[in-house]
């Protein structure tokens, strides 16, 4: 009877440890985490002088998703309003963002940096979607948004 009783107290207390051993690493050996530097560039590719371009407009959203295994989580996002098409600078002169995430487990997760640009000419609208990861081991990354 002894026996049995130290044998079901000997696997309760396996049981015990084992389903609290990641909880418990975790406090004993936290994370590293670091900062990730993102920078964003936004100008226009051609002068859209034609007639055709004359009401065409276009806005941004980019969102900066920060992924750990399954789960997305959004760490910074930001909109920008819409602007005529020739009102945005060339390439020489973009727009520019710096955007600097702090705490990311780099050994666990990633950055993704999606934008949607939507150009609204006369009333048709059309939406384009893109972006880019930035990996694991890499600090600095950098989007150009090509309006």
């Amino acid at each position: 009877m002894k026996k049995q009783i130290i044998r079901v107290v000997v696997i309760a207390v396996a049981v015990i440890l084992v389903a609290w051993h990641s909880p418990i690493a975790a406090l004993i050996t936290p994370e590293k985490t670091t900062s990730k530097n993102i920078q964003v560039e936004i100008y226009k590719g051609e002068a859209y002088t034609s007639s055709v371009y004359t009401d065409a407009s276009a806005r941004l959203q980019v969102t900066v998703v920060k992924v750990r295994g399954n789960r997305r989580s959004i760490v910074w996002q930001k909109n920008y309003d819409a602007k005529l098409l020739s009102q945005y600078p060339s390439a020489a002169n973009a727009i520019s963002q710096n955007i600097l995430i702090p705490n990311v487990a780099d050994n666990r997760e990633h950055l993704e940096v999606l934008y949607t640009l939507t150009y609204d000419s006369k009333g048709s609208v059309m939406q384009l979607q893109d972006g880019t990861v930035i990996a694991k081991g890499v600090k600095n990354g950098k989007l150009s948004i090509n309006i």
